[in-house]
């Protein structure tokens, strides 16, 4: 059995419990998605279920015999999954897999913020603001002795490239699951930016 989907972020709002709480949520386009593809353990040496989803714009030809005539979708992901057997390509997966109530995790890609600061990336405090310090307020500070180990150690908090990773965000409930829709909405924040692609699992599965 397939206990995830694809989708896309729409955006956030907020939405009032019957308490009269008011939540931070997320609305994702889950779904419809379509197995394209089925890979067993003795063939590709793991189970998974690769699911399509999205309209693309223009389908080469050899994925136009990939997708054999399913579709023509703009993004393809693999989806572990523990026994094929009641998997078949051509079945769809939809927003039905989840109930309000549900806890699930979500991945995605982050923001991606270009290259960033040491107080930016890491949180560092940065140098003094008095005493005669007047170009050291966001500069990083020692990054390692001179002598002994005579090098900057690997994995040392430096400036670089910050976002644009896979983020997976644990344990948001689901609070609507509208299959006729395709509308998901979960508690709290997802990564990424708008209209970006998420896988979406039931926790533990």
């Amino acid at each position: 059995m397939i206990k995830g989907i694809l989708g896309k972020k729409l955006g956030m709002s907020r939405v009032f419990l019957e308490n009269g709480r008011a939540e931070a949520a997320t609305a994702i386009e889950a779904g419809p998605c379509v197995v394209v593809q089925i890979k067993t353990e003795a063939k590709e040496g793991y189970n998974a279920a690769q699911l399509g989803f999205g309209q693309a714009k223009r389908v080469k030809s050899p994925q136009k015999g990939h997708f054999k005539e399913l579709g023509e979708f703009k993004c393809l992901r693999e989806l572990r999954v523990a026994d094929t057997k009641d998997i078949a390509v051509g079945d769809q997966v939809t927003a039905a897999l989840f109930k309000a109530g549900d806890l699930v995790e979500v991945s995605g890609l982050s923001k991606g913020r270009g290259f960033a600061g040491t107080v930016k990336r890491h949180g560092f405090a940065g140098g003094p603001k008095t005493h005669g310090q007047s170009d050291r307020h966001r500069a990083p500070g020692s990054i390692g002795a001179g002598s002994s180990p005579g090098r900057v150690w690997k994995g040392t908090r430096m400036s670089g490239h910050m976002g644009n990773e896979l983020v997976t965000v644990r344990h948001l409930e689901v609070l609507s699951a509208d299959a006729d829709k395709n509308l998901l909405v979960l508690k709290g924040a997802v990564p990424g930016a708008r209209n970006g692609l998420l896988i979406i699992r039931k926790s533990g599965g």
